[in-house]
């Protein structure tokens, strides 16, 4: 007889072999075609929303690891919010205007730009967003991203671009805009300001030098020791071209100073810095004859080295002595600090670079220069006038553009500004920021401390691509013309026509009838030109989408981004919600790391560390790309290469192959007909589903707390160490070999359904596609799709108590003990497979007693026989339990074909002649000829 052909062996069309790259997309076209999602959606109608608000990336080339990384975690929270039974729809979008796109356009025009106007330009960029905006939803989809891609939010949408018109006339509406001339980031490669959120910092090289600025009033008034002597004021600086722009001379007033001569000249000093200073400057021949404060110096004046004309001494307290003469360089025009201490003295903005940076015509000596080149230009005309101490090259980080990569300049010039005071914007945002839950909880003290520090928002742009600043100027008084009136009718016509009738329409058109200034009453009026920062843009999609979808909702539950985004997109929503509702427009921010290589570099081009998403998806499949997102904790940066998508393919596998398993000998169970209630199972499967509920419990809870990487690492250590390793290596005999619809197995099968049941559905979130796999080759009563179902509940009636928990804690313990002695035996050549063995165990009382009271104990070691011998007596409290003492034999009597166990009793049988009693019994009650 072939006994093959009566055993129980596994049967299952689910494959071997993922080949995930080939069969994820035929899983998307289903998902496709059955509108899986809009299923998802009437699911959970009337359920508790949970929304995660997505924050829109830009749509301007290919995604990238990064993209990905941000784009699964929150499928990830979505999917497992709606399998926790939340109502968690999620809308896409993206970000299409301003310089990322216009930036890109620019460069395919090339010296055809010069040729277009404003709106043939705008009409370039909206193709070029709309092009990749399809571009990425299809590269999103791919990833097992589940939303509304049929209905995605763009901020170019005309009905979106009137709400950004709105929301920014209520901030005309409440006092917090105004239009200013004052210092602020420019990039003159770019030719525009930008905000604080589009610059980075880059190490840079640059010139630093120490200036002599020479008296002009009489230092000797207030310091006596210096009459009859020339004084000079000694300045440092890292940007030698301001100092063309210098009208004043800051020192902190409480700090001491010293008069230091040298010579028959005298230099004004931090007192600390003399010694450093005197060496910078070659000098070692000289004496302090003055100490005093720095405010004594207020008023005084010296003149500027290079121009005629005055440099005005004045107080400031945000004059450092960590280095430099502790005595600064202000030029207003150039740098925040400056223009703010400038203007409480009355010192003119004086900023004489061009939208290019070059020096205007009026800067004797550098005009037609461009700043940085002018550097050393600067430095040779103080060296020729006598007025450079020392010069050098330090190394420090420098703001650069975020697009283009250039260094930038302050720049004074006229922008529009948000106030941060004038309506208590900053405060409001304060106090907003402890009423939010931040993950990790660092990001609360890094929002707090940019928004408590941070300028007014300067919110225009000198481009051509986004939202205009929908307001008007008198054409006779230059005072502001913005009514209430004029953003709503604005409003309208973009809902209409899109923001281009702007640039289009005459300021007739589009002011209400009979408009005129407020201050002159002139109703000459002209345009502003300039558009609106991005980031307001997308700051106030919380209007656009949250407040105006009703499956959404506002305040939103989380905001999901990289942790640049403190600074960014978290920032500008803040702002803009407490700036009009008064609210934060979160309840969470929960912040992700970035994407680095194997080393923990970095990924760059230039090292060819780089590695496309979609490299990944052809190689390995969506699937291990969702893996790598769930195996690190993402709060930090998270690691990439060749090596961890091998290790994470490998774990992959071993989930696969338990998920096989199980559904390989559930191919002939059918829930309705054969489940078994909790209370009749063998003592092992309830065991199992104790263990279940366990991990139940805990991915639940990692899934609520976003621990992603908890989750993953559970459901691994679940498949290889719970399952293949221990419950399902004991139970191969019983499923294979026992009757097919006998106690044993059918009790087996139950377990094994509902640890299925379960694993497939805590899964699902992390591996999409493999988890509809499972799901459809899964028989039973279930819903068309894995992702319409929720989590499983842990199961009743399995609970141990505290004595059967450490009964079977010492049983699997035990267990390992003799799989070690079956080893050495092994290696001795004693036995081949463990079956060949008979196991002596001599343990103490207690433990006798839980080895005979398991079913099967022989089928729990996986050795034919075992013999237990009590060793010794209990051990009384306090002592320890003495070592299990074990003795490996070769099995008596034959070995069986059918179970392969050995037994005296092959053979005994009179029918079944050639197998071992238990399978004798077992083909008798299955009515299998003996032939």
């Amino acid at each position: 007889m072939d006994y093959k052909n009566t055993l129980n062996l596994p049967q299952t069309a689910f494959p071997m072999k993922a080949n995930l790259p080939k069969r994820e997309p035929d899983l998307l076209k289903k998902w496709e075609e059955e509108e899986i999602y809009s299923k998802i959606l009437e699911t959970s109608k009337g359920r508790k929303k949970y929304i995660l608000h997505d924050g829109p990336p830009y749509a301007n080339g290919h995604i990238h690891l990064g993209t990905a990384l941000n784009k699964i975690l929150k499928d990830m929270i979505v999917k497992s919010r709606f399998m926790a039974g939340f109502d968690s729809d999620y809308v896409p979008g993206w970000d299409c205007h301003g310089l990322p796109i216009e930036h890109q356009v620019d460069k395919e025009l090339g010296a055809e730009k010069a040729k277009m106007n404003y709106v043939e330009i705008r009409r370039r960029c909206r193709g070029y967003a709309e092009k990749f905006i399809d571009i990425q939803r299809e590269e999103f989809k791919r990833l097992g991203v589940f939303g509304e891609w049929q209905d995605p939010y763009l901020t170019m949408k005309y009905k979106y671009q009137a709400t950004i018109v709105r929301e920014l006339g209520k901030f005309f509406a409440n006092g917090s805009v105004y239009r200013g001339k004052k210092p602020v980031y420019w990039c003159a490669s770019c030719v525009t300001a930008l905000a604080e959120a589009e610059v980075e910092y880059m190490d840079d090289s640059s010139p630093s030098i120490y200036v002599r600025f020479a008296a002009i009033d009489d230092f000797s008034q207030r310091i006596p020791e210096v009459k009859d002597k020339k004084v000079f004021v000694v300045i440092w600086t890292t940007t030698p071209w301001t100092i063309p722009a210098n009208l004043a001379i800051a020192v902190h007033p409480d700090e001491s100073y010293a008069a230091v001569q040298v010579g028959e000249e005298v230099y004004i000093l931090a007192e600390r810095l003399v010694p450093i200073n005197m060496d910078a400057f070659g000098i070692s021949d000289y004496r302090i004859i003055a100490r005093f404060q720095g405010k004594i110096l207020e008023g005084l004046k010296a003149r500027h080295p290079l121009y005629d004309r005055e440099s005005q001494l004045i107080l400031a307290p945000f004059v450092t002595l960590d280095a430099g003469t502790g005595c600064v360089h202000v030029a207003p025009g150039h740098g925040q600090e400056d223009y703010e201490v400038g203007r409480k003295y009355g010192i003119e903005v004086y900023a004489p670079v061009d939208d290019r940076g070059i020096f205007t015509d009026d800067v004797e000596f550098f005009a037609g220069k461009f700043v940085f080149a002018a550097n050393k230009d600067v430095i040779a005309k103080l060296k020729e006038v006598g007025a450079l101490m020392a010069s050098e090259t330090m190394s420090h980080s420098y703001p650069h553009c975020w697009r283009c990569k250039k260094p930038v300049i302050y720049r004074a010039t006229f922008q529009w500004f948000i106030s941060m005071e004038n309506t208590g914007l900053r405060n409001k945002a304060l106090k907003e920021i402890d009423t939010v839950g931040w993950i990790p909880k660092w990001g609360r003290d890094r929002i707090y401390g940019m928004i408590q520090h941070r300028p007014d928002w300067c919110i225009s742009r000198q481009r051509a691509w986004g939202v205009p600043i929908t307001a008007l100027r008198c054409a006779d008084c230059d005072d502001i013309v913005a009514p209430p009136e004029l953003f709503e009718k604005v409003a309208q016509l973009f809902e209409e026509q899109g923001a281009d009738v702007w640039f289009e329409r005459d300021v007739t058109d589009l002011a209400p009838p009979g408009t005129t200034c407020p201050s002159c009453g002139s109703s000459s009026l002209i345009k502003e030109t300039d558009i609106l920062d991005v980031w307001f843009d997308s700051g106030v999609s919380w209007a656009a989408v949250c407040e105006q979808r009703p499956n959404l909702d506002y305040p939103a539950q989380l905001y999901l981004e990289g942790s640049d985004q403190h600074r960014g997109w978290f920032h500008s929503a803040l702002l803009t919600s407490v700036g009009t509702r008064g609210r934060a427009p979160y309840d969470a921010v929960l912040t992700h790391g970035f994407v680095v290589d194997g080393q923990g570099k970095k990924m760059s081009k230039s090292l060819g560390n780089v590695i496309q998403p979609g490299e990944i998806i052809d190689k390995y499949g969506a699937d291990i790309l969702r893996l790598w997102v769930s195996a690190e904790d993402y709060r930090d940066d998270i690691r990439i290469s060749k090596e961890i998508l091998e290790r994470l393919s490998e774990a992959y596998r071993r989930i696969r192959n338990t998920c096989r398993f199980l559904l390989g000998n559930l191919a002939d169970f059918d829930p309705q007909q054969h489940m078994m209630p909790v209370a009749d199972m063998k003592q092992l499967d309830r065991y199992a589903l104790h263990r279940l509920n366990a991990v139940i419990a805990r991915i639940r809870n990692a899934y609520e707390n976003f621990e992603f990487h908890v989750v993953f690492h559970t459901l691994y250590n679940y498949c290889t160490v719970d399952l293949s390793s221990l419950y399902l290596d004991i139970l191969k005999d019983r499923l294979y070999v026992e009757r097919t619809d006998g106690t044993l197995r059918r009790s087996a099968q139950s377990a094994l359904y509902r640890i299925l049941d379960a694993l497939v559905r805590l899964m699902a979130p992390i591996i999409t596609f493999t988890a509809e796999e499972v799901w459809s080759a899964f028989k039973g009563d279930h819903a068309s799709s894995i992702h319409l179902t929720e989590f499983p509940e842990t199961i009743g009636g399995v609970d141990l108590t505290a004595e059967e928990k450490n009964r079977w804690d010492a049983m699997f313990s035990l267990r390992q003990d003799v799989a070690k002695s079956l080893e050495e035996a092994r290696a001795s050549k004693m036995i081949g497979s463990s079956l060949e063995a008979k196991v002596l165990i001599e343990v103490h009382p207690a433990l006798v007693t839980a080895i005979r009271e398991t079913e099967d104990p022989a089928g729990f070691f996986i050795v034919s026989q075992i013999e237990v011998r009590e060793n010794g007596s209990d051990p009384a409290e306090g002592e320890e339990i003495p070592a299990p003492k074990i003795t490996v034999t070769r099995a008596e009597g034959g070995k069986c074909p059918r179970c392969w166990t050995w037994n005296p009793g092959v053979g005994a049988d009179e029918i079944y002649t050639e197998v071992c009693p238990r399978c004798a019994g077992v083909l008798r009650e299955s009515g299998v000829s003996p032939d």
